[in-house]
């Protein structure tokens, strides 16, 4: 069973950082696109930063210059370093990969759980 972990949330200070992990464990063949979304209350889920198995990146307009994605593959493990947290920042933030299991033709997305990350003073 393929699950995905998130830690690092918690509470930050408006131009401070926090750094969110997410980890896949299970029986994987493969790790293709990871990604992480967020929602904050009342709103719908949205992209914040997606990397694909090639390291190209591709982030929100809204997080551009202060969010950096990034992946180590040794560890199965989707980074998002986030600098210069402002308190629109606040939301749950969820991880998303794309997995190719043993024995399958076709990609698979898992979610994780969420992790809050609340930007206040």
């Amino acid at each position: 069973q393929v699950q995905l972990v998130e830690s690092g949330g918690g509470l930050g200070q408006p131009g401070g950082s926090l750094r969110l992990s997410c980890a896949v464990s299970g029986i994987i063949f493969r790790i293709n696109a990871m990604g992480w979304y967020r929602q904050a209350p009342g709103k719908q889920r949205e992209l914040v930063a997606t990397i694909t198995s090639g390291s190209s990146t591709n982030y929100a307009d809204s997080v551009k210059g202060r969010f950096t994605i990034s992946r180590d593959d040794a560890k199965n493990t989707v980074y998002l370093q986030m600098n210069s947290l402002k308190p629109e920042d606040t939301a749950v933030y969820y991880c998303n990969a794309a997995i190719r299991r043993i024995g399958t033709p076709v990609d698979v997305h898992y979610w994780g759980q969420g992790t809050q990350v609340t930007v206040s003073s």
